[in-house]
């Protein structure tokens, strides 16, 4: 049948329309609400936008676009039908207090509505921008790719973790590069922190990751200074080489099948006039789906860990190990010191199999002995394990009534796997279990979406003390602001063998730290994880009483968060509060380093301060540290020390009247 002539107008009309306002390039703009940040949204031949920050030019002109079913180009040749506005100025109070008990989520918004069926909506918040492309097509999409560009004016220095592999742990370091040394030939994780001189710190990340793989950045061809999406491609064969690595050996041209109206992932912006604004940014949080149902069961805590230790015990009489007394003295160190959780690691169940026992496992005893101490029991299983025996399994840890699942080596985020982390999470919700994801990437708001999913690795942490001389203390300096900015990080710290940095050596089965115990005691203010672990063995904990009374104690959720001094990967000093007391941890590269912490951020009362600070011989013996106390008040103010790989941890402690 031939169009009729009208159809034919109406279509050379839109097109004309289309050419007219590609050749006008229509803008628009929008300010955050403090004014400090400026989007400008550009449609000419294709979508663009960018970034001003205080009048200056952060981010230049950079292209938007999204290829549907091969051909379709969301993008090109845009036509807006429709431009929306709204302000938000809201208080969201987090299931999960990690960085506070109300997080304010104040910006201005602007939809734009294009002709095709799509539409993209831009966020300026003051401290950040985000866009995300929504759709309204009636049947399935497949995304053949997507273009997100970040192009920045000059060199600039970025701290990139750089990867090799879509099959990954996410567990790099991050090295300062310049902009024009990552090619097109290299790609890296988010977020990525990009440092304007004379500006502010800008970190390229993304949040509200679902059924769509993962971001990456890598150099965009011709342009140096520019950093552009990279993402893996749909997985159509895996191949397991044993339980846990089952890396895709072939791939489709295309990321991702998937409904037609839906709204695709944030690419965010957080933009920080200082360094802490990196910590104390909830952004990921604010743009991540809010969760539906009760979560009120959900328990925030401390692990007592057993596989970072080796499972070394001593002074016992049975032999240490993968069996069922080992775990019942986690169970009674824990109850002992008010330490929420026990986790059983890797040995205990047939690896490939998780219905049946390791020899010396009684499940049903290490789980009675939990119950009868108040002490929840979390297991350790393989992704893979679990999704083959997925019905059985669930039904065997609901019958045993365990606390949560800590589900290791996923090492991918392609559409399939980023899925299969949404099913994980909801399961694990209606059977009212915890998750701790491990081999994983990096967190992107499900644990706001599902607060069940209380912390995950996607971390250069701890244990790799055990093989390694990578876990400095310059890159412990490095992490609270840049992978930490997307959310709770099982770091895993807690060691109380700390090599002084000369030292230092790796020993698998009798690990150390690299740095002073002082270093150790403050990463766990600095550190957010609401489910924390304590990765040396009770007999070492037991040598260190008042190191263990402090961890004990300190908190693993808090209702405010204030970051009172820091410099990206060098040092950071943090304040946060718990009910009316505070907590405040400080951390060094390996430099000594001098800090004067003023306290005028105290409310009036008086304050008993505990301080674990750096020994006077803490360079030569990581091992030595001195506990002080004193009566402060906001007025005070306290000269701090820290040794090459220090720290500084205290806990002030409000005075009833």
């Amino acid at each position: 049948m031939k169009p009729s002539f009208r159809l034919v107008a109406m279509i050379t009309l839109l097109l004309g329309a289309q050419r007219l306002q590609a050749a006008q390039a229509v803008s628009h703009g929008l300010t955050s609400p403090g004014g400090r940040i400026e989007v400008v949204l550009s449609a000419g031949e294709n979508l663009t936008y960018s970034v001003r920050w205080r009048g200056s030019e952060l981010i230049s002109p950079s292209a938007i676009s999204m290829t549907i079913d091969g051909a379709r180009v969301l993008g090109a040749l845009p036509h807006i039908q429709d431009v929306r506005r709204r302000s938000v100025r809201e208080t969201l109070t987090p299931v999960v207090r990690q960085k506070a008990a109300a997080l304010a989520d104040v910006f201005n918004e602007m939809v734009l509505i294009f002709a095709g069926g799509y539409s993209l909506t831009f966020r300026a918040y003051d401290d950040g921008v985000a866009y995300r492309f929504s759709t309204s097509f009636p049947d399935r999409i497949t995304v053949s790719s997507e273009r997100a560009e970040f192009a920045f004016p000059a060199d600039h220095t970025v701290y990139f973790a750089e990867e090799t592999s879509f099959q990954t742990h996410q567990e790099r370091l991050y090295l300062p590069v310049r902009l024009s040394r990552v090619t097109s030939g290299k790609f890296g994780l988010c977020p990525a922190v990009v440092d304007v001189p004379g500006g502010p710190k800008v970190a390229i990340t993304e949040a509200d990751l679902e059924n769509y793989p993962g971001m990456y950045l890598t150099g965009a061809e011709g342009a140096p200074t520019t950093l552009v999406g990279k993402f893996p491609q749909y997985a159509v064969k895996e191949e397991a080489k044993n339980d846990r690595n089952v890396p895709v050996v072939e791939r489709a041209d295309f990321l991702a099948v998937t409904s037609g109206t839906r709204a695709f992932p944030w690419r965010v912006l957080v933009i920080a006039e200082r360094d802490g604004i990196l910590i104390e940014s909830p952004m990921i949080y604010r743009l991540a789906a809010p969760s539906s149902g009760d979560f009120s069961w959900v328990k925030p805590g401390k692990v007592a860990w057993d596989w970072w230790n080796d499972w070394n015990i001593a002074g016992v009489d049975f032999r240490a190990g993968v069996n069922t007394e080992t775990y019942k003295h986690y169970i009674d160190f824990a109850a002992e010191n008010g330490i929420e959780y026990v986790i059983l690691d890797e040995g205990w169940y047939k690896l490939g199999d998780l219905l049946t026992l390791s020899p010396g496992i009684d499940m049903d005893a290490i789980l009675a002995h939990g119950r009868s101490r108040n002490v929840g029991i979390i297991l350790w299983v393989v992704w893979k394990t679990l999704e083959q025996q997925w019905d059985k399994a669930f039904e065997q840890f609901s019958r045993w009534g365990v606390a949560g699942l800590k589900v290791d080596f996923m090492q991918r985020d392609d559409q399939r796997m980023v899925d299969y982390y949404y099913r994980v999470a909801q399961e694990a919700a209606r059977r009212r279990f915890l998750v701790d994801f491990h081999g994983a990437f990096k967190p992107t708001g499900l644990y706001r979406t599902f607060p069940n999913v209380i912390t995950s690795e996607g971390v250069l942490g701890l244990e790799h003390n055990k093989w390694s001389r990578n876990v400095t203390p310059e890159h412990d300096v490095t992490l609270p602001f840049t992978r930490m900015l997307a959310g709770p990080m099982d770091y895993t710290p807690g060691a109380m063998a700390n090599g002084a940095l000369k030292n230092f050596q790796p020993i698998y089965s009798q690990p150390m730290s690299q740095g002073t115990r002082a270093h150790q005691l403050a990463l766990y203010i600095v550190y957010e994880s609401p489910l924390q672990m304590l990765a040396d063995s009770p007999t070492n904990y037991r040598r260190e009483p008042e190191c263990l009374k402090f961890l004990a104690g300190v908190p693993t959720v808090w209702d405010e968060t204030r970051v009172l001094d820091a410099r990206l990967a060098d040092y950071v000093l943090v304040a946060r509060r718990k009910g009316v007391d505070w907590y405040l941890g400080a951390l060094t590269d390996e430099a000594d380093r001098d800090l004067v912490i003023d306290l005028s951020f105290l409310g009036e009362a008086e304050y008993d301060l505990t301080a674990y600070q750096d020994g006077l011989n803490a360079d030569r013996n990581g091992n030595d540290y001195k506990k002080l106390t004193r009566r402060v008040r906001r007025t005070d103010s306290i000269a701090v020390h820290m040794a090459p790989g220090g720290g500084w941890a205290a806990v002030l402690t409000a005075r009833t009247r």
